[in-house]
């Protein structure tokens, strides 16, 4: 896969990711300020995050990009949640990881 493909797949798996696989539940539930009676944010945060390492750890073939997603995408959206950032910051805090990771997949850059 040459980077910019990698990069678009990326950018696919992210907005399935954001969008119809997060879903409204996983949207309010994952939020700490006003969470889902009964439902622990931590894990609806965490559900959220893993689909999208799952997406990078699948597509650079690096389990560890995956991991390195998740825990980026969890501190990103929580920052969201709390009002630290805004919500164009935050998609383009996501994107600026999907280039970073493309660089570090295919040696861009070395």
């Amino acid at each position: 896969m040459t980077p910019v493909e990698m990069f678009g797949a990326l950018l696919l798996a992210h907005a399935l990711a954001d969008y119809p696989l997060q879903g409204d539940f996983l949207s309010k539930a994952k939020n700490r300020t006003a969470p889902i009676p009964g439902v622990p944010w931590q894990q609806a945060l965490g559900a959220h995050a893993v689909i999208h390492g799952g997406f990078v750890g699948a597509i650079t073939g690096l389990w560890w990009l995956g991991v390195a997603e998740a825990v980026a995408h969890w501190l990103t959206d929580d920052a969201k949640c709390r009002g630290r950032i805004s919500f164009n910051q935050d998609q383009a805090i996501h994107i600026a990881c999907k280039v970073l990771w493309v660089a570090i997949a295919t040696g861009v850059g070395s």
